[in-house]
This record gives C-alpha cells, sequence and structure tokens, in this order.
C-alpha cells in the first residue's frame, strides 16, 4: 500500500516542504500517522482518498506547528522535478503552484493528479460544487500570476 502511494505522498510533501530535508522528515511523518490510524481506516472510501487525506492533514498541521519558529533554511536549491520527464512549463507552474496559499495548493494538486471532482470532494470533504468553483478561482489566479 505504501510503496504504490509513494509518489503521491512525496508529492504532497514536495508542496508543503521548504527543502529536501523537510521534504524527508515530512514524508516519515506521514508514514507514521497512516500507521498510526490504519486500524481506524473502514473502508468507505479508496486506499489513495484515505491516504491522500492523512498526507494532506498532516503536512498542513507540520506546517502550522513550524509557523511558531524562525527558520533558516541551510539550502534554498529543492528542485524535485529534475528526476521527472517535466519540461520547463511544469517548472513554472509548480513554482507559481508554491506560491498559493495550502488550501488552494491542495485543490490544485489533486486536480493535477487527474481526480474527479467527486474524489477531490470526498478527500476534502466539501461539496462538488464547491470544488469546481474552487479549482476555476485557483485556474485563475495562476494564469494571473503566470503574466506578471
Amino acid at each position: 500500500m505504501l510503496l504504490q502511494n509513494k509518489r503521491i505522498i512525496y508529492k504532497i510533501c514536495f508542496m508543503y516542504a521548504r527543502d529536501n530535508d523537510d521534504i524527508n522528515d515530512l514524508y516519515q511523518d506521514v508514514v507514521l500517522s497512516l500507521w498510526k490510524s490504519f486500524r481506524n481506516f473502514k473502508g468507505h472510501s479508496s486506499v489513495s482518498t484515505w491516504i491522500y487525506r492523512i498526507t494532506l492533514n498532516t503536512c498542513i498541521t507540520n506546517l502550522r506547528k513550524k509557523k511558531n519558529y524562525d527558520y533558516v533554511p541551510l539550502k534554498q536549491d529543492i528542485d524535485i522535478l529534475d528526476d521527472c520527464e517535466h519540461d520547463e512549463c511544469m517548472k513554472h507552474l509548480y513554482q507559481l503552484i508554491h506560491q498559493l496559499d495550502n488550501v488552494d495548493k491542495m485543490y490544485i494538486m489533486l486536480w493535477l493528479d487527474e481526480k474527479s471532482y467527486d474524489e477531490i470532494a470526498e478527500i476534502v470533504g466539501v461539496g462538488r460544487n464547491n470544488v469546481a468553483i474552487r479549482i476555476h478561482r485557483i485556474k485563475e489566479k495562476l494564469k494571473k500570476m503566470s503574466n506578471r
């Protein structure tokens, strides 16, 4: 289960991390959260939906905790896309996504992972129409940001 969803977990951790060490720390926190909550998984949703929800909640909670601390990164040059087949447009898109607030990041990442509006609604815990409106607004925001 964990190996099949490793890429999803890393992608979400990447969006909420500041550097490679932060990604690895978040990944470990997510694995621990998944381990602790596995016995409570009832199977009402798919395993991937459950993993998305746990991963997003863990990353956002971790980020909230870190806001109370001054943070000086040891290195700034994190580029998880180097190992991927993404071109410059995708790198630019991810740079723009990093500038979004945490909730908008969550929605657009799920959409980029080709989740349906119904699946996103189930993961996030909102209605389908709310998802459609939110994603439309985020796309518009990203377009404006890219034209700057």
